[in-house]
């Protein structure tokens, strides 16, 4: 039973190196990957492979807080939107009441105005018609033309000397 685990173990790391080249063959032989070593950052990786080393490191390390950046910038743009949406409709709301104070005082004063206006032209108006009624001037005068010719004759007096 000892005899027959490390043939096993021995058969499973030859399939496992089996397929691993046939996947680095599978990548070398991809069209892109080909593109990419022709080019000229291509061969310098391929001359210095401790620095392809180190860039892929870097690079597979580095997409955790780089992803996490990114997630954060999502919801932070996300809740700022959320924020001025929340904002925006509170401000039309407390201004929407703010008018609708404004606009139910003016109307208030309004009507008190519009009542004093009217209220002051009947008084006045009454009072001018109680102070120069023709009524009241014939019980004074009973003669208007006779009141007409003496302050006729006044004013002559008055241009004559």
């Amino acid at each position: 039973m000892a005899k027959e685990e490390p043939t096993s173990t021995l058969k499973d790391l030859q399939e496992l190196q089996k397929k691993l080249s046939l996947l680095l063959e599978s990548f070398q032989n991809n069209s892109k990957v080909v593109a990419f070593m022709k080019s000229p950052v291509g061969q310098y990786l391929d001359r210095h492979p401790f620095l392809a080393l180190t860039l892929l490191v870097f690079i597979a390390v580095s997409a955790v807080p780089v992803g996490f950046f990114l997630l954060l910038v999502v919801f932070t743009s996300l809740a700022a939107l959320v924020g001025v949406i929340l904002l925006e409709g509170l401000v039309i709301s407390v201004g929407g009441l703010s008018l609708l104070c404004v606009l139910c005082g003016l109307g208030f004063v309004s009507v008190a105005m519009s009542g004093t206006i009217m209220v002051s032209y009947m008084v006045v108006s009454s009072l001018i018609s109680f102070w120069f009624s023709p009524r009241l001037l014939t019980q004074q005068n009973p003669s208007a033309d006779c009141q007409l010719a003496m302050k006729a004759a006044d004013f002559e007096g008055l241009y004559q000397e």
